[in-house]
């Protein structure tokens, strides 16, 4: 693997503006939800695609641990659950306001018993995996007097490999990791560098694009906007801020060099000590950081805005879903002939 010789090796045109992007759990799918209220799954080999009828657009949304199923969370407030294989896929289970307003982000226990999604009123809930039905209510991002964070729109959530605990991330820069014995709060801190309220426009910018653990658990990525200097215009830079797990230490904030202006919407942890970043705002990029250094060792120009990133298991391939309606698969490696 060689990321400094990375390239696109094939590209999906679409008819819309993409959001987000998964490789899929079958060999050469790719799932991608797109500004068309779908997600869609893409075989790479054949280019047969089939839509799955979200009727929202879908920022957030995982597989089963056994690859059969998919779950979608949408911006109208619905979470659903779905044949990730079937031809032509209608939903197994739908809960019809799992939020209130927008889910932002969802995930799947290592276990694969659980799900947890988060959204625009301020909620974490735990589901049932199986079934869609409700577990739990977590209600630390709310303003109460046994809160432990402000009131605001949760953006991202993360469950720890050991599935002991759960991390989730807000608009205002505010980080929690929740013990999931008891559903209980353990600490709160703040990723200061990736929120910021512009008093001129009186806006709160920033959240977590990613929130990420690497294999271990013993890290935390979160990606997002930081030094942000126009709340309206978004303008700011990408970043990527790493975090000690066991005290919550912030280690490096990965950046662009030269800046770029925009976000880092997407993240992939490669296992060879590499940090790849989907950017989006100033055009595109594909950042690469070497562990523990700052600056990115490579920078590769994307022919648009990159919305979100994710890794093939074979550690070569990259899926980036783009604001011009293109999903391109980027290849790690010398082009062959």
């Amino acid at each position: 693997m060689d990321f400094r010789q990375t390239h696109i090796e094939k590209t999906h045109k679409h008819t819309r503006p993409l959001i987000s992007c998964r490789f899929g759990p079958q060999p050469d799918c790719v799932f991608f939800a797109a500004e068309d209220f779908q997600l869609w799954r893409w075989n790479i080999s054949n280019n047969e695609k089939t839509a799955f009828n979200t009727d929202a657009w879908v920022r957030g949304f995982c597989f089963s641990r056994d690859g059969q199923r998919v779950i979608t969370g949408g911006y109208d407030g619905r979470l659903i659950i779905w044949p990730a294989t079937a031809t032509a896929p209608q939903p197994i289970h739908v809960i019809d306001k799992a939020h209130e307003g927008w889910i932002r982000g969802v995930a799947i226990s290592p276990d694969g018993s659980t799900l947890a999604t988060v959204g625009n009123d301020h909620m974490v809930r735990l589901w049932n995996a199986a079934d869609g039905t409700q577990i739990a209510e977590l209600k630390g991002h709310v303003n109460d007097e046994k809160a432990i964070a402000h009131r605001s729109h949760v953006y991202n959530v993360a469950f720890h490999p050991d599935g002991k605990a759960l991390v989730t991330g807000d608009l205002m820069g505010q980080l929690i990791e929740w013990r999931l014995a008891d559903r209980q709060p353990v600490r709160a801190w703040t990723a200061d560098s990736l929120s910021k309220y512009d008093k001129g426009f009186r806006a709160q910018i920033g959240g977590f694009r990613t929130l990420q653990f690497n294999s271990d658990g013993s890290r935390l990525f979160a990606s997002g906007i930081t030094a942000v200097t126009n709340a309206f215009a978004g303008i700011g830079n990408p970043s990527v801020v790493e975090f000690a797990r066991q005290d919550n230490k912030q280690l490096v904030e990965y950046l662009s060099q030269p800046k770029l202006q925009g976000v880092a919407w997407g993240v992939a942890l490669h296992p060879d000590d590499l940090i790849i970043g989907a950017h989006g705002g100033s055009n595109g990029n594909l950042m690469f950081w070497k562990a523990g250094e700052a600056t990115a060792a490579h920078q590769f120009r994307l022919p648009q805005n990159g919305r979100d990133l994710d890794l093939h298991p074979d550690g070569l391939q990259l899926a980036v879903a783009c604001s011009d309606g293109k999903l391109q698969i980027c290849r790690m490696d010398k082009k062959t002939s």
